[in-house]
């Protein structure tokens, strides 16, 4: 197990659109020993995903995994390790939710970003096999928030209203319940 300093907001690398990865570097053993540490990485922080920039890497891979119980989002449908390289989120339909989102590049900060319910996902998995997806929900609002990454825009860019700007203390006090009762009500409605 290996797991890479996160680089935090500020870092020029996080404002990097990341670049395509190849076949040839997709199928080697140091971009496999990469993944696995991208996710262990990812564990040990406690996030939902975490994209190679946030390691201080350039290349177009991110990992994500949900697993309940989840410490820091309870709320959150389970998502099975998934590894998208080169992925490319398409949005279907106009619907949208706000997310009360943060990151573990941006320690101890919320805000509500409005995301798309219904995304196509497509990407290769660590393997170089095709995906080709449809995301909902909560899951659909996490595949963004990593894409996002991906191409070196942050939570932060997409913050409307600063008002909804919390700590994780003050958002747990005064906006999870209402969020969670939204969030619940989503995924009941569309799935996760």
């Amino acid at each position: 197990m290996a797991v890479l300093p996160i680089v935090q907001v500020g870092h020029p690398v996080l404002r990097e659109r990341a670049r395509e990865v190849s076949a040839e570097e997709l199928a080697s053993d140091a971009f496999q020993q990469f993944i696995d540490d991208l996710v262990d990485t990812m564990r040990d922080a406690g996030g939902a995903g975490l994209a190679a920039n946030q390691v201080g890497d350039t290349r177009r891979v991110a990992v994500i995994e949900v697993r309940q119980p989840h410490p820091r989002y309870p709320y959150k449908p389970e998502i099975p390790l998934t590894v998208i390289v080169n992925p490319v989120l398409t949005p279907i339909g106009d619907e949208r939710f706000a997310i009360n989102e943060g990151c573990l590049s941006v320690p101890d900060l919320r805000g509500d970003v409005e995301r798309f319910v219904t995304v196509r996902a497509q990407w290769l998995d660590r393997d170089g096999v095709a995906h080709d997806e449809e995301r909902r929900g909560l899951t659909a609002g996490t595949f963004q928030h990593e894409v996002d990454h991906l191409d070196g825009v942050m939570f932060l860019d997409r913050v409307r209203d600063p008002a909804t700007f919390s700590t994780w203390a003050e958002f747990d006090a005064h906006r999870r319940a209402d969020f969670v009762k939204r969030a619940e009500a989503l995924v009941e409605r569309v799935g996760s």
